[in-house]
C-alpha cells in the first residue's frame, strides 16, 4: 500500500467537528493524512505466526481465522470506511467508533461487559526544531481487546511504533506468544509508557542545559522562552500520562474475564512505571519554577549590581562635578584665578576627594 505520512501533526489540522451531529456519527478530527490506511494481522501461537497484509476490506474479518491469538492492526483512522466496516464487522459500539476516530480524544478505559475491553491513550515522540523548541507531539492509540484477539488503531506516522512488538512475535522471543491477547495488550501499552520514560530523559538532559546556562556568571542568551516551552509541553505530557493512572487501576479493580490472573502482575508493572513518570514530570515542573526563579534572582542581581556601580561612580564624581561648576562661572573678582598655582591646586584637590572616595566606599564593601 501507500507510503506513511510525515507530516507534523501540529502544522497540518484538520479542522473537522462534531458539533451538532449525533452521538456515534464517524468523522475523522485530527492532522490531514494524505495516504491510505494500512492493515496487517497477525495469527499466532507459541508454536507459529502468520502475517497478512489486508488489502480488501472483507478479508479483515477475525472471527474467520483459526483459533489462535489474532492482532489486527489499523495503521490510519482518517478513513470512515474503513472504521466503520470493521466496527460492523467486529460489533464494536459506534461511541467507541467515534472515540477512535477523535485523536483529540482524552486517554479512557471502557468495558463492555465480557464482550471486549476499550483503551485509548497517546503516544508520545519528542521533537527538537532547528531554533532549539522542543516539542513532544501526541499520538492517538486505540485497542479493542476480545478473547483471543486485539484489534489496535493508531495514527499514521513515519515509524510504527508497534514495530519492536512486531518483531518480538516474529522471533518468539519473550512472553509475548507463549500468552493471551490480553499478554499482547499489556506489551503494548507498556511500549507506550517505557517511551514516557525515554522523552523525560531527554527532557532532564535539556534541564541540565538550562540550568547550567543559567547559573553561568555570563549569559549569552535569555533562557526564559526555552523555560516557559519546556514547562507547556510537561504540561502537555502529564495531561496525557495522568488519566492512564486511574486507567489502569480500574482495569486491574474490575473482575473481567478478558484479563487473566496471570497478566494482572504485568499491568501492575506499568501502573508503577506510569506513576513513576507522573511524579517526575511534576519533580520536573518544580525544577522549572525553581530555575525560573533563580533566572529572575540573578537577573535583578546583575540589575542591582550594575546600579550600585553607576551609584558609585556618580557620587565620585558630584563632588568634582560641584568644584568645575564653582570655577566655571563668569565672575571678575575670583582670586584663585589669578594664582600661578591655582590650576595645579584644583587637580589637586579634585585628585585628594577623588582617591579618598574611593578608599571610603572600598572599606564600605561598596567597590
Amino acid at each position: 500500500m501507500n507510503s506513511r505520512n510525515s507530516k507534523n501533526p501540529k502544522m497540518s489540522k484538520k479542522n473537522s467537528t462534531q458539533l451538532g451531529l449525533s452521538p456515534g456519527s464517524l468523522v475523522y478530527v485530527g492532522p490531514e493524512v494524505l495516504h491510505d490506511t494500512e492493515i496487517k494481522l497477525f495469527t499466532y501461537s507459541e508454536k507459529s505466526i502468520i502475517e497478512k497484509s489486508i488489502a480488501v476490506l472483507h478479508e479483515c474479518n477475525i472471527f474467520l481465522t483459526s483459533h489462535d491469538i489474532k492482532w489486527l492492526d489499523i495503521d490510519g483512522i482518517h478513513e470512515q470506511i474503513v472504521i466503520e466496516t470493521i466496527g460492523r464487522t467486529h460489533h464494536i459500539h459506534a461511541l467507541v467508533l467515534e472515540d477512535i476516530m477523535n485523536t483529540r480524544q482524552k486517554p479512557k478505559l471502557d468495558f463492555y461487559n465480557d464482550t471486549y475491553l476499550f483503551v485509548c491513550l497517546k503516544m508520545l515522540h519528542f521533537s527538537v526544531s532547528k531554533e532549539g523548541e522542543i516539542t513532544i507531539i501526541p499520538e492517538h492509540i486505540s485497542f479493542i481487546l476480545g478473547n483471543d484477539y486485539l484489534i489496535s488503531f493508531q495514527e499514521q506516522r513515519t515509524v510504527d511504533i508497534f514495530e519492536p512488538i512486531i518483531e518480538r512475535l516474529k522471533e518468539s522471543v519473550g512472553k509475548t506468544r507463549k500468552n493471551g491477547a490480553d499478554y499482547l495488550l499489556f506489551s503494548l501499552i507498556d511500549l507506550v509508557v517505557d517511551n514516557y520514560l525515554v522523552i523525560l530523559e531527554k527532557l532532564d538532559d535539556q534541564l541540565d542545559k538550562l540550568e547550567e546556562q543559567i547559573l553561568r556568571e555570563s549569559i549569552t542568551k535569555d533562557p526564559i522562552l526555552e523555560l516557559f516551552n519546556l514547562k507547556r509541553e510537561l504540561t502537555q505530557m502529564r495531561k496525557y500520562v495522568w488519566p492512564l493512572r486511574a486507567m489502569l487501576n480500574e482495569l486491574m479493580m474490575e473482575e473481567s474475564k478478558l484479563i487473566s490472573a496471570n497478566s494482572m502482575p504485568y499491568f501492575k508493572d506499568v501502573q508503577d512505571h506510569v506513576n513513576q513518570v507522573v511524579e517526575a514530570i511534576d519533580a520536573h515542573k518544580e525544577l522549572l519554577t525553581g530555575l525560573m526563579d533563580i533566572h529572575y534572582s540573578t537577573l535583578s542581581k546583575r540589575m542591582n549590581t550594575v546600579m550600585k556601580t553607576l551609584t558609585v561612580f556618580s557620587a565620585i564624581f558630584m563632588p568634582l562635578t560641584f568644584i568645575v561648576g564653582i570655577y566655571g562661572m563668569n565672575f571678575d573678582v575670583m582670586p584663585e584665578l589669578r594664582h600661578p598655582n591655582g590650576y595645579f591646586i584644583v587637580v589637586g584637590v579634585m585628585v585628594s576627594i577623588t582617591a579618598g572616595l574611593l578608599i571610603y566606599f572600598r572599606k564600605k564593601g561598596w567597590l
